[in-house]
């Protein structure tokens, strides 16, 4: 994405990530900092999603401010924004002025809710977004809670990544046909997409709507995760036969035991024999004993852990950049490859590279 420019209003969680996916991929991406966040409390140094960015300091609120975001949006193919439906515009920068300076552009919006609708002005995290559209439903034990799958569900893969699709659709209609678009990303939109095969499972009678009482849900014995001897936990897939032969064979099941697996009712008993048989091993020692075969089965790993995985370590999974061990850009290219080509930009760290480099006079007064 060399020679694309984009511009990024600053905020946390899945608008920052996207901006960075796009840095990633080789875009000219300027952060607009404001004054005193936002933030969550990290060290701007440490903030991995402002890698490759680089950052201008713009009050907002002052006379300037709104004026030199004008001008970069002017100047730019995309922009970038988080905030709830509404302020943007009151702040003067949102897409009919944009637009009106570029019809061209790509105004990017980034929301939990969307742009319409009842819950639109309220606020909201991720949690509740991926509660509503019954995929948080779709976690955990049967006899217990949903179980929150940190952030990732919603903000960045509801979130981020549509947005990102969005924005590169929007980009080559514009260049095709010279008119920019809003492009309203909103995580539960996205969120409730993800979840098309397991809607279409259900359509056919496929998919119960309960939790672990399905295939892909832990409610198969032969795709879960089991506790092994020292307290660590082994994850296994072995969805199609030919897979769980190996599996079976590996861990040391019987014929009688292996053969539960084509009676779902005495699923209960399989479960219980391939618990037991990885309750007597370590996770290391069944790790060596999979490594290399069919079984799909792999060892679950901390996020500490997962850069010294000896397939990810050969295959550059992660980095250690500018002293900090991080995912590397994804994905991969032959002909264009992907660069960490800066550390996380501090805020305004770049204001009189940037205002040079796109010549926007104005940014040198407006932080």
């Amino acid at each position: 994405m060399a020679g694309v420019r984009v511009v990024e209003l600053a905020g946390i969680g899945p608008g920052p990530f996207a901006a960075m996916l796009l840095a990633d991929l080789g875009a000219d991406v300027v952060r607009v900092d404001r004054p005193g966040g936002p933030g969550l409390g990290l060290d701007p140094a440490h903030d991995l999603t402002n890698r490759n960015k680089r950052s201008v300091l713009v009050d907002l609120k002052s006379g300037a401010g709104p004026g030199a975001v004008l001008d970069l949006a002017a100047r730019a193919d995309i922009l970038i924004e988080g905030y709830r439906p509404g302020v943007a515009e009151r702040l003067g920068i949102g897409p009919q002025p944009c637009l009106a300076r570029n019809p061209r552009l790509v105004y990017g919006r980034m929301t939990g809710w969307g742009q319409q609708g009842p819950l639109a002005a309220t606020a909201g995290h991720d949690i509740g977004y991926i509660a509503v559209t019954g995929v948080l439903g779709m976690t955990g034990p049967a006899d217990g809670p949903p179980a929150a799958p940190a952030n990732l569900l919603g903000d960045y893969a509801g979130g981020s990544l549509y947005l990102v699709a969005g924005v590169l659709a929007a980009l080559h209609h514009a260049r095709a046909h010279g008119e920019g678009q809003v492009v309203d990303a909103a995580i539960v939109d996205g969120v409730a997409h993800l979840a098309t095969m397991i809607h279409a499972m259900r359509a056919a009678g496929a998919w119960h709507d309960r939790r672990e009482a399905n295939l892909l849900d832990g409610g198969a014995p032969f795709y879960g995760v089991y506790r092994t001897s020292d307290g660590g936990h082994m994850a296994v897939g072995a969805l199609e036969e030919r897979f769980y032969a190996q599996f079976a064979a590996t861990l040391g099941l019987t014929a009688q035991e292996s053969a539960l697996r084509a009676d779902p009712a005495r699923w209960p008993e399989l479960r219980a024999a391939v618990a037991a048989r990885f309750g007597a091993r370590t996770r290391d020692e069944w790790t060596a004993l999979f490594d290399g075969t069919d079984a799909c089965t792999a060892p679950v790993l901390s996020l500490g852990e997962a850069p010294l995985h000896p397939h990810l370590a050969a295959r550059g999974t992660f980095a250690d950049a500018d002293g900090a061990v991080q995912p590397a850009p994804a994905p991969r290219f032959s002909a264009t490859p992907t660069t960490l080509r800066r550390p996380p930009a501090p805020p305004g760290a770049h204001t009189a590279q940037v205002a040079r480099d796109w010549d926007v006079p104005a940014l040198n007064g407006a932080g």
